[in-house]
């Protein structure tokens, strides 16, 4: 007889609009499809959720999604059983009642806390150590990562294969872009743009303005959107909308599944991105990019990009990655960037020969859904 599949829950809250449920939705799905898990999926803000997965129906306390069992994950803890394997993302707190559930298992099950996403030293030390214990049940640490000796990161299987067919088709990045109503012109570069309010954007837009090369900008509906409506001069900015302001043509895109996403990030020359969902999603891109990193207290999130960046611009030319911490600090404190990205561009054939080389050095790691079965194989 068949055995049973292993039982996984994953337990989000939703804390950052759509990087928490962005990366646990790929991972769920990722389990159930290439691990052939049984995979729960505990959510608190559904309505969130339906943004990057639209068939979902934020009415129903439990429904099926792409093989995952979706479970709203309300106040009230409802009773049912522990699966095998809890992971609780980002650090949320699962409820007691829950808890209580998973002790009174025969075999206690395998509880991870999904931590986000660094390339600071400590976090290879760090994972997979046991933290916390409760009554008989052990929590460990799982980082994800860049370096070997961390969790790696979340990435499909042929992902990379399916992005390089794209990319080497233009008919199929023209039929892409009409479906969402863009029509760039042969010649202009075309730039992706979701991010925080960011107070040194007008300077970016005024040299890419008055740039001698023509740019097509590209906006999901998000919260950089009353930023560039103030330097159009506009009152807001409606989904489908255009404006053409000298070399630079912006336009608002509607908020697009997660598959859609990969491919707009395909299309483009150029992503800016913030969070981590999007930003591990632009290295798997391999393009020249802008990572705008949440803002914490204490500006502990300029480590994180100190971190990050010690890593990712090892491979350039000293001039090239002076070039590119300029422009990604100037962006992540809010700071004019416009002489940051003409400073940028001024190496751009070694930042788009890096950025391809960098997204395949990390594809050399298992990804994350891999690392996570691993573990647990390991663990029994």
């Amino acid at each position: 007889m068949p055995q049973p599949k292993t039982r996984w829950d994953i337990f989000c809250t939703v804390v950052d609009n759509y990087g928490d449920i962005g990366v646990t939705w790929r991972l769920a799905r990722q389990l159930v499809a290439e691990h052939a898990l049984a995979v729960r999926l505990w959510v608190d803000d559904l309505r969130a959720f339906e943004r990057i997965c639209p068939a979902l129906d934020i009415r129903l306390e439990a429904q099926w999604q792409e093989g995952v069992e979706v479970r709203h994950w309300s106040g009230e803890w409802l009773e049912t059983d522990a699966a095998d394997v809890v992971i609780a993302a980002f650090a949320c707190q699962l409820p007691s009642a829950c808890m209580d559930v998973m002790a009174a298992r025969e075999t206690p099950p395998l509880w991870m806390n999904l931590d986000y996403l660094s390339a600071e030293d400590w976090v290879v030390g760090c994972h997979g150590l046991p933290s916390v214990k409760y009554k008989t049940v052990q929590k460990y640490f799982f980082f994800p990562g860049f370096q070997p000796g961390t969790g790696g990161l979340l990435r499909e299987s042929g992902l990379l294969e399916r992005r390089r067919l794209f990319q080497q088709n233009r008919e199929a990045q023209r039929q892409f872009l009409q479906g969402l109503g863009v029509e760039p012109a042969g010649d202009a570069r075309l730039i992706s743009l979701f991010a925080y309010e960011n107070a040194g954007l007008a300077s970016w837009l005024d040299v890419l303005a008055a740039d001698s090369t023509p740019t097509h900008l590209l906006v999901p509906e998000g919260r950089i959107l009353g930023d560039v409506a103030r330097w159009l001069g506009v009152e807001s900015l409606a989904i489908g909308e255009v404006n053409v302001r000298q070399a630079l043509t912006v336009q608002v895109l509607p908020f697009v599944r997660q598959d859609q996403y990969d491919q707009l990030l395909w299309c483009c020359d150029f992503n800016a991105v913030r969070g981590e969902d999007s930003f591990v999603r632009a290295q798997w891109a391999g393009r020249p990019m802008l990572w705008h990193i949440y803002q914490q207290d204490e500006d502990i999130h300029l480590d994180k990009l100190d971190a990050f960046l010690a890593l990712y611009t090892k491979g350039l030319s000293p001039d090239a990655a002076e070039a590119m911490n300029g422009l990604w600090h100037a962006w992540s404190s809010g700071q004019p960037i416009g002489d940051h990205w003409l400073a940028a561009r001024k190496h751009w054939p070694e930042l788009q020969e890096h950025a391809e080389a960098w997204c395949l050095e990390q594809a050399l790691q298992a990804d994350l859904a891999t690392a996570l079965v691993q573990f647990y194989r390991n663990w029994i």
